[in-house]
Parts: structure tokens; sequence; C-alpha cells
């Protein structure tokens, strides 16, 4: 059984870590699992904010009782009706039969769907609406797309604590540290990018919309759904989703490749070693065969310079690449600066291709595309000075 966290006078974390689950949302790789959180305020009506997952957690609803101490639960708030912070629902309502359940009107519709209709158990809250616990007043604010339509987030007044849903989440266990006096946001940096790009990033017009909207609000303390709670950088965080919804990318370059037969793959890293040796330091240099997309993903979301190469496979570029490029471009990610290079051995189509996905996504082309035929000869590798003499250079005006 894990421990109960006491966050404020009252007001405590129940939170759950799962490292046996592989893939998050069966799609995203978790190598440091993850953590799912749910909040509880005892006051003169006792409050319970978020569940968790389905099974996650045994003893969830003893650990529930164990704060309670033998009081009703007045109120379950659903912030966001996702199943890995409603899975609990049901069983919460079933163990406390006069809770009510507080959401917004898209929550009601979703509901349906999972529970059926409530009845006069549900309590339909509105944009501004607020509810007073005691001590503690609670502040409802609809944050829809961020990243479901019905998401909202609540923030209760008299602690500044904001519990925001998915927002400010991040994959990793918290590894007994639940709580940013016990750990630090450099821990998470990488895996809250990730989080963040591959979960959240295509709705960054509606993130800045939540963030004007709770701007005049303040936050001492961040209580996300997924992660530790981050009250002593708890404004370094909202920063970096400020940046990340913005596509705002850091004077770095990322090379990712497409290669069958190791051609590329050479002419990959022959790039990466003309730009170094031009003064560029900390370039990386992925395979999309080798490396999962949420990670290129979160790599592109952090680098302004990126450079593509793929192979020609059946007069198209390589699949996996395809695959990030489309990914991109429903992403919607604006403000990269691209180079394309690749091979093939008689009719091309990898760079053809490549040059199709630049035109969809808008980004900047800094040289000509650079194909060759046939394989990495070192005739071939001088064709890839010019474009490293152009991605150098284009680097050092941006990092003056």
């Amino acid at each position: 059984m894990q421990t109960n966290v006491s966050i404020a006078e009252g007001i405590y974390l129940i939170g759950v870590n799962d490292r046996r689950t592989a893939l998050f949302e069966n799609i995203w790789p978790i190598p440091y699992g993850v953590s799912y959180n749910s909040y509880l305020i005892r006051d003169e009506k006792c409050v319970l904010l978020d569940t968790v997952e389905f099974g996650c957690e045994g003893a969830y609803l003893d650990r529930i009782g164990e704060i309670l101490e033998g009081r009703e639960l007045d109120y379950l708030v659903v912030n966001h009706m996702e199943p890995d912070h409603s899975g609990e629902v049901g069983n919460v309502l079933r163990r406390y039969p006069a809770a009510k359940l507080i959401g917004n009107a898209m929550t009601r519709k979703i509901l349906l769907g999972y529970l059926g209709d409530l009845g006069d158990r549900f309590v339909e809250v509105k944009d501004g609406d607020s509810l007073s616990l005691g001590n503690h007043t609670l502040h409802f604010y609809m944050t829809p797309w961020v990243h479901w339509p019905e998401t909202m987030m609540t923030y209760e007044s008299t602690e500044k604590i904001l519990f925001s849903a998915d927002a400010f989440g991040t994959f990793g266990a918290t590894d007994g540290a639940m709580t940013d006096e016990l750990t630090d946001l450099a821990e998470y940096k990488e895996e809250m990018r990730r989080y963040y790009s591959n979960i959240v990033g295509k709705y960054g017009g509606m993130v800045q919309k939540a963030l004007a909207k709770l701007s005049s609000l303040e936050v001492k303390t961040l209580c996300s759904l997924h992660g530790p709670v981050w009250s002593r950088q708890a404004g370094e965080v909202i920063g970096l989703y400020d940046k990340w919804s913005r596509c705002e990318p850091d004077d770095e370059a990322v090379v990712i490749y497409a290669s069958m037969y190791n051609n590329t793959a050479r002419m990959a890293n022959h790039i990466a070693d003309r730009l170094a040796e031009r003064g560029i330091k900390g370039v990386k240099v992925y395979d999309v065969s080798k490396t999962h997309l949420s990670y290129l993903i979160s790599e592109i979301w952090r680098c302004r310079y990126v450079v593509l190469g793929s192979c020609a496979y059946n007069a198209d570029m390589f699949p996996l690449m395809g695959l990030l490029c489309n990914s991109m471009l429903h992403y919607g990610l604006k403000g990269r600066e691209l180079a394309l290079f690749g091979s093939g051995s008689f009719g091309g189509g990898g760079v053809r291709a490549l040059r199709k996905f630049a035109e969809a996504s808008g980004w900047e082309l800094m040289c000509e595309p650079v194909e060759v035929t046939g394989t990495a000869t070192p005739e071939n590798l001088m064709k890839f000075e010019p474009l490293a003499d152009a991605v150098a250079e284009r680097m050092k005006a941006g990092r003056k």
C-alpha cells in the first residue's frame, strides 16, 4: 500500500505508481512507469478530486477511508473523464451513496457512455462557479481540449492550489518522491516534454487559452493527474507548458534518418560529423527504425533545426519516416527549419516524398535537398558538404 501524502492543511494526495504497464494508452512506451494522482480535501464538506485507473490500486477505496476516518464523502469532482482518471468513479459512488458528482455539461455527456444517467447525483458546474467546503473554496474553470473536450481545472483559493487534470503532467513514476520537496524538475523534464508533445501537443492553442484564463490566479501548488506535486518549481513547470504550447524550440539540431542497408545511415552520421566540425555541438542522431516515434516527436518539439533523411521505398519515403512526417502534420507543429537528404538505387522517391512533407508542414527549407544514388562512397558523401554548411550557418546565426 502506498502512503497518503498531506500537501496542505486538510488536503491529501492519493497517488498510485504503475510500473507494470508497458505502453501508456497502449501506444507510448513508459520505461520509467507512470503515476495516477487523486486528491482528497477533508473539511466541513469532504471532496475527492478525480480517481485513478480501474484495478491499478486494489486498496484505493481503503486509502480514501483512512483519510476520511469514518466521515462521509460529500462530493466527487471529475476534472477529466479519461479512464485512467475516472476508472474508479463507479466504485467510489457505490461506496459513498450520498456523494454528488461534480462536472460540466460535457462531463455528463461522456459519463452516460460509462455509468449511465446519474440523475440528481450529478451537479453541473459552469465556468467560474465556486463551491465552499468550509475553510476551503473550490473554483471551477473550463479548459476544453486540454486535451479532451470536457476537461476542466479546479482552483482551491485558500491554499492557492490548482488541480490541473492532465495539464502539467509527466510520464514517470514518482519513485517515493511524490512532491518536489523531495525531487527536482530536472529528473522529469525529458519525460514531461515527451508527455506534453505526444499527449497534449496537438492542442497547443487550447493550452494557450487555458493559461490566459488562469493567468490572474496565484498558483502556489500544481496538482496534476500525472507526476509529482509541484510547489517549489510550479512556476517553472507552467513556463515549460507555455513554451511548448507556443511551439517555441531550443536552438538545437536533430538528425533523423531511415535506412535499409546502412547507406542513408552513413550519410546521416556524415552530416552530424560535418556539423560538429563546423562548431555545432549537441547534435542528436536517430534511426526511425530503432527509436520509438514518441521520442522522435519529443526531439522535434525540442529542436528548431530538423534534418530528415530517407532511403527510397516503393517510390516513396521509408514507411516509418512517413509515419513520423504524418504525425508531425497531425500535431501541426510550426516554426521548424528543415534540411532533407536521402538515397535511392534507381528511381528514388524518398527525398521527393520528404519535399511534399516540407510543403505541407510549412517548415522552411534551409537548403536544397540532397539525394544520391547508390552507396555512401567518398564522392557521394562530399555532396552533403553544402547541406552541412547551410545548416551550420543558419544555426550560428540563430544562436547569436
